[in-house]
């Protein structure tokens, strides 16, 4: 199997932050991280590209850190009900996605998130009470309770 270095230029679940050099099989380069501009090919001009976005990472996360603990600390006094089209017994027909997720906490008067950030325990397909993950910040997550109702 063929591996490619990479230097990413945004973070990316599970894999790595911005300016970090990962090594990956040669299709998840070519066919999903290269095309979206999620990561550059490593090479000695782009070592110095990672170098300023390490730079730039650095002094974006101690300004956000404080702003991140906030952000945590106004999502957990949140209450955020999400709407889903749900047949008898309380089953939705779908799932509750992140992308729901984010538009229901702006609708609760929340701050605005990234659905990228926000992390499902499995998929949501019934309604009642149920416990999302929230990335704030590398160093911030926070839990944020939810209320899957029909309508």
């Amino acid at each position: 199997m063929s591996t490619q270095k990479l230097i990413l230029t945004q973070e990316v679940t599970g894999l790595g932050s911005s300016g970090d050099t990962v090594e990956v099989k040669g299709g998840y380069a070519r066919n999903y991280l290269l095309p979206r501009g999620l990561a550059i090919v490593a090479s000695r001009g782009a070592e110095k590209q990672v170098e300023s976005l390490r730079r730039a990472r650095a002094a974006r996360e101690v300004r956000s850190l404080e702003e991140a603990q906030a952000v945590a600390g106004r999502l957990s006094g949140l209450t955020v009900r999400v709407p889903a089209r749900a047949g008898d017994g309380g089953r939705l027909f779908g799932r509750v996605t992140t992308a729901d997720v984010a538009a229901a906490v702006t609708a609760a008067g929340g701050p605005e998130l990234d659905r990228r950030r926000i992390e499902l325990p499995s998929s949501i397909k019934t309604t009642g009470q149920h416990t999302v993950t929230v990335r704030v910040h590398p160093e911030v997550t926070t839990q944020l309770a939810i209320d899957v109702v029909a309508g």
